[in-house]
């Protein structure tokens, strides 16, 4: 499959009159139709729901698009709950799915009246302790142990992960809050990353599907949801082929059908908390050549650089590159791309087979739209990038700009003196 990118070479070039590269584009459009799939794919569940995983893309802008789709926030910090609240997206509306978590976090996610989706189950009585009675809804994550499997081999291991309840904490962290008081139950997992298969929703619906009949001929516990998490991936290659949502969901209807319906349990709502199938392949990272390097390697430098983009230097992530104006001219050049950070995994591609480079070239560093910007970091004093929307009649809206030198120094008490140092 061929990557294309969502925005040309000339409207790049007059979007570049207003606002520098690098920045962070998304394409409207594009986050529209999927989020209305995702919506359709599971409309067989009366009460499904989409939990957008705020981490993914925390901009309040493309949120708000998402919510017209009546999708929630799935929450794991404090701001990031109170940027959801800000957005009138509060209540049943939010998941909050934390580790770690502080007290201060559980406070705020219990004023606004989110699901908690509790991580251990010692954080039962930490959360009881916080607000003196436990909430009618809790949540709990699963974790299984050992290594996930499907019939293409290990997709992940969760024996590995510092995530959720095993087998037996589960079972006993359920009998524990129905003892409490807690009427309605969920179950949540997450048990592998960037699954691009049609498969991996379906077979994760079956496991939990038949430990929630379990769960509640054992501890007669009321669940009311199964939160089926994330880890619906995206193409990265243009070899990959994507994942179909519709048949993703239909696949999740059939386990429905063939265990929980015959289980008397066929009111269960179905939750989803997608990020990077969500918003990822509509995002794009833009970046103009600035330097080319001849050593023992041949290098092309981008005024981009891993604080717009951390995936590829922290994972060695793959990101596919197109160069704006040479799509359909031959991939003949090997080159490293890089940026400009005081560290050699600085780089966007490795050896890459491109068109040739010349400065000033545009390129487009595709499916950047979850874990992009919401990765940046200040090293090297490099500030954070403008995000910028597509819209759909063509238009460019600015939903967050650049950093300045002020932001970075803004935490300093002494601030003063930097100004001082400016004069």
């Amino acid at each position: 499959m061929k990557k294309v990118p969502f925005v040309t070479k000339e409207k790049i070039e007059e979007i570049t009159k207003t606002y520098p590269t690098p920045f962070h584009i998304y394409d409207e459009k594009g986050i529209r139709e999927n989020a209305r799939a995702v919506k359709e794919a599971f409309a067989w569940n009366k009460g499904f729901k989409e939990y957008f995983a705020v981490k993914a893309t925390p901009n309040p802008f493309l949120i708000d698009i998402l919510h017209e789709y009546s999708c929630g926030c799935d929450c794991s910090s404090l701001t990031e709950l109170m940027l959801s609240n800000a957005l009138g997206i509060c209540g049943e509306d939010v998941m909050f799915s934390s580790n770690d978590t502080p007290k201060e976090d559980y406070e705020y996610a219990a004023k606004i009246g989110a699901i908690i989706n509790l991580d251990d189950i010692t954080h039962i009585d930490f959360l009881e302790n916080i607000l003196g009675k436990l909430p009618e809804t809790v949540s709990c994550r699963y974790n299984p142990g050992g290594v996930f499997k499907m019939s293409n081999g290990i997709m992940d291991n969760p024996g590995d992960s510092k995530y959720g309840f095993t087998t037996e904490q589960l079972f006993e962290g359920f009998r524990i809050l129905k003892k409490k008081g807690v009427k309605h139950f969920g179950l949540h997992a997450f048990l592998a990353s960037n699954t691009v298969t049609n498969e991996y929703y379906p077979q994760l619906a079956g496991q939990l599907f038949e430990l929630a009949v379990k769960l509640k001929e054992e501890t007669g516990a009321g669940i009311s949801f199964i939160n089926l998490s994330g880890g619906v991936g995206i193409p990265y290659t243009p070899e990959q082929e994507p994942n179909d949502i519709r048949v993703i969901g239909e696949g999740v209807r059939k386990v429905y059908e063939e265990i929980l319906v015959p289980a008397g349990m066929g009111d269960v709502a179905i939750y989803t908390e997608m990020g990077r199938f969500m918003m990822g392949p509509y995002g794009a990272l833009v970046t103009q050549a600035i330097h080319e390097k001849h050593t023992h390697k041949e290098y092309i430098g981008v005024d981009a650089c891993a604080v717009n983009l951390m995936r590829p230097a922290m994972y060695g992530a793959y990101h596919h590159i197109t160069v704006l104006g040479k799509e359909d001219a031959a991939c003949d050049h090997k080159y490293d791309v890089t940026g400009s950070l005081c560290e050699n995994n600085d780089k966007f591609a490795i050896d890459r087979m491109l068109p040739e480079i010349e400065k000033g070239d545009y390129l487009v560093i595709h499916d950047a739209g979850a874990h992009g910007h919401a990765m940046g970091y200040n090293y090297n004093g490099k500030l954070r990038s403008a995000e910028l929307l597509l819209k759909e009649d063509g238009s460019v809206q600015l939903i967050r700009r650049a950093e300045t030198p002020e932001d970075y120094f803004a935490t300093f008490d002494c601030f003063d003196v930097f100004e001082k140092m400016c004069e």
